[in-house]
């Protein structure tokens, strides 16, 4: 029995699923949420059991180990040996990458050289990489980049309106992320819609820590929020979004613990978003939890909501339209305040929630009958994807 295990690590979390192939069966899954914050969660789901634990994990290499403890421990595998595949989600594949790729010194080289491109990411992918290359050294590994789905945008799209040379010298583009999310939730988007995903507008909502907004026509990637990095878009968990860029040099001009450019662009990766404006966390259900008794954690539920909204807005002009709205990811299929505060602000659209419907747990339809554009709470399964992708390079 073959297993493949896919794992999808985000910049603050590490998801898994441990498949039997090619018969696509799951045998476990887990997830390690809140990495590098206090009180990290490991769950852990196998046949009909599930375990919860909470303890401190600093970062991805640790949560490797533990990832792979649990596995053992929990008689999941009884050897490593029994794991043929790794597959593993990396943010940046840049203009490199456009299909998914069986890991190699080079490869892996290469995912580190494109962290400029995803510096909250490429470097805890390819740490976990190497991880698992340290302890499970005969399986295959396989990396899927998340820009792929992406590659098909027209340049109107992907081009930053600067002098050509800056692209075609140093290749400053948008790129995207979460491409294998939006693209598995469009597809089965267009199942519930009954119609072949070639003859379908949706606006997939890709919203965790990190998120990011689609417009796809027709089963292609036409734009994205997320641009040359992950930092771009909408306000997210600890990143900005988007920005008047001249605040870059104001700030280094005028804050004194702001020498040069790349302090200002961690500090935007790594000290903004929901955590900056609250001042308290960068986890959405602690900014629900205190928003009632606290101004700032309001503001930031508040202004995450606008920046998400003014997006689902564009994509409608972008793709004059559109069949159906989704939402997915860890926000987005579980914060019911969060969709009901975005959908709130687009009835003039004919976007009408079903408050019954937008329920904990939802899956599925939440729109009212009468809603002009069909809103879906579609649950990811990006490590699906990965191994389908890890099974089609094992047999090469």
């Amino acid at each position: 029995m073959s297993k493949t295990l896919a794992v999808n690590a985000g910049s603050s979390s590490m998801k898994w699923q441990m498949y039997e192939m090619p018969e696509e069966k799951v045998l476990a899954k887990g997830l390690i949420e809140r990495i590098g914050l206090k009180d990290s969660i490991i769950t852990v789901k196998f046949g009909d059991q599930k375990e919860e634990r909470v303890f401190d994990i600093p970062d991805h290499t640790e949560a490797v180990h533990v990832l792979l403890d649990d596995l053992k421990r929990l008689s999941i595998v009884e050897e490593f040996t029994e794991i043929t595949g790794v597959g593993h989600r990396v943010v940046a594949g840049g203009e490199l990458f456009k299909k998914s790729t069986v890991v190699t010194p080079e490869v892996l080289q290469q995912v580190k050289d494109l962290s400029a491109l995803a510096p909250l990411h490429n470097p805890a992918n390819a740490a976990g990489i190497e991880a698992f290359l340290n302890l499970l050294p005969d399986a295959t590994s396989v990396v899927v980049f998340d820009t792929a789905f992406h590659t098909t945008m027209p340049e109107k799209a992907f081009r930053y309106p600067l002098p050509k040379k800056y692209y075609t010298e140093h290749a400053v583009r948008k790129y995207g992320a979460h491409g294998t999310s939006h693209e598995y939730v469009a597809h089965e988007a267009a199942k519930l819609l009954g119609k072949p995903i070639e003859e379908t507008k949706i606006i997939t909502a890709h919203i965790g820590n990190g998120a990011s907004i689609t417009a796809i026509n027709g089963g292609k990637s036409v734009d994205t929020s997320m641009g040359f990095t992950p930092l771009a878009g909408v306000m997210m968990g600890t990143r900005t979004g988007e920005m008047d860029p001249s605040v870059f040099p104001y700030l280094i001009e005028n804050d004194s613990e702001l020498k040069n450019a790349q302090d200002v662009v961690d500090m935007m990766n790594k000290k903004s978003g929901l955590f900056g404006v609250s001042g308290i966390s960068s986890d959405m259900r602690d900014i629900i939890g205190a928003k009632d008794e606290n101004p700032d954690a309001q503001l930031a539920f508040e202004m995450y909501v606008d920046r998400i909204q003014k997006y689902i807005g564009q994509y409608l002009a972008v793709l004059n339209g559109a069949d159906a709205l989704v939402f997915t990811a860890g926000i987005g299929e579980n914060s019911v305040p969060v969709r009901a505060a975005i959908l709130e602000g687009l009835t003039w659209f004919g976007i009408e929630v079903a408050p019954d419907k937008n329920d904990w747990g939802a899956v599925g339809e939440i729109s009212k009958a009468s809603s002009r554009v069909k809103i879906y709470v579609i649950p990811t399964d990006e490590e699906l994807v990965i191994a389908r992708d890890v099974e089609s390079l094992k047999t090469k």
